[in-house]
């Protein structure tokens, strides 16, 4: 049952699940003739191939590349850096939208007619592709381009888990109200934004389904990695729980090669189970306590709890609470509340806290009815 799983966790072909960028007789009659542009990463694929090179070997003029956060080939660290350039396989020229420019502007799209947004989501709100998303289709309605949305499977897609967005916390970690653990495929999410009126001018866009799939597809995960610090399917699951460790002291396996898998402190008062983070180039080059040994737990074996706060609130009570959190703002955007570090520092059962967000969360499981297309 195990080797079963495990083959599932790296294709969809297996079960027959056609994503959006596989349906090129969908897409073909819009895009023939047309200029094109890609925002795109490694995980934009058909098949073996990257989207880039399929486009082009079908004779669609594909002329430019937006890169987001870690880069078109998914090769940046977390936060770091992605610069303007030249694509090498390709020639064809790169340009940012993580850092300073997160929206394409007027002459980026100088000779563009489409946009094609294909990115694999995992079903956070603070999982910044989502953000990157937003601004295209925002450019796209002030210089009257088209954005083609190619649809792909959420590895969270029936987990609505979370607090639903205070908008005073907005920012490119979360930019709608909308729980951490939404439950949308990355098309019923752009539907949602430009419907519900949170894109100001509504753009052109067309939505391509993913074909063969429903919301009681199982077995659906990544044959590349979204990112280099989700590398599995146990680090994609134990993501939007251990990331709010990432403004704390707390190490959750960056500089390791089990990233979001594991939680520890230099200091053996935090668990038997041990890790040293290392400078890995292409995954952290810089991790939290680099080169000292850290104590914890190992969540690798343990079953996945999607979202809790159960994990944080212990290391809390274990730690010097005074310095435990490093960077308040930045948790209370990941969060998207200031309530809920408040309610940690009084001591309040974390339980408690996430019955808190049931209201908001309720309204926003109804409101996300009206988007669904898939069974």
């Amino acid at each position: 049952m195990k080797y079963f799983l495990l083959l599932a966790l790296f294709s969809f072909e297996v079960f027959g699940i056609t994503v959006g960028a596989q349906r090129f007789n969908s897409y073909k009659s819009i895009v023939s003739g047309k200029n094109i542009a890609l925002v795109v990463n490694q995980t934009s694929r058909v098949g073996n191939n990257h989207l880039i090179d399929f486009l082009i070997s079908k004779k669609i003029k594909v002329s430019k590349l937006f890169a987001l956060e870690h880069g078109i080939r998914g090769n940046l660290d977390a936060g770091e850096d992605v610069q303007d350039g030249i694509d090498v396989k390709t020639g064809l020229p790169v340009i940012s939208l993580y850092g300073k420019n997160k929206e394409p502007k007027k002459d980026d799209l100088e000779g563009i007619d489409i946009i094609i947004f294909d990115i694999q989501d995992v079903g956070v709100r603070f999982y910044t592709y989502i953000s990157s998303l937003a601004y295209v289709l925002k450019s796209c309605a002030k210089y009257n381009k088209t954005c083609l949305i190619f649809d792909r499977p959420n590895p969270h897609l029936n987990n609505v888990m979370g607090p639903v967005l205070d908008m005073e916390e907005q920012s490119f970690l979360g930019m709608f109200p909308i729980p951490v653990l939404y439950g949308l495929t990355i098309g019923e999410l752009t539907h949602m934004m430009v419907k519900e009126g949170w894109i100001k001018v509504k753009p052109k866009y067309k939505v391509i389904n993913i074909a063969n799939f429903s919301r009681q597809t199982d077995k659906v995960s990544f044959r590349y990695k979204p990112s280099p610090n989700l590398p599995n399917d146990v680090s994609i699951q134990w993501y939007a729980t251990l990331a709010l460790f990432e403004p704390t002291v707390m190490s959750i396996g960056r500089g390791t090669h089990m990233p979001f898998q594991v939680i520890g402190y230099p200091d053996k008062k935090f668990g038997d189970f041990s890790f040293t983070p290392k400078s890995i180039i292409g995954m952290s080059k810089y991790p939290k306590h680099e080169n000292k040994q850290c104590f914890g737990v190992d969540l690798r074996k343990s079953r996945p709890e999607v979202f809790t706060l159960k994990y944080l609130v212990k290391y809390f009570r274990l730690s010097n609470q005074n310095s435990f959190f490093k960077h308040e703002n930045f948790f209370n955007k990941l969060i998207g509340n200031k309530e809920t570090l408040k309610s940690i520092k009084s001591g309040i059962d974390y339980r408690v806290i996430e019955r808190s967000w049931d209201l908001k969360l309720s309204q926003y499981k109804e409101l996300r009815k009206k988007y669904l297309l898939y069974e």
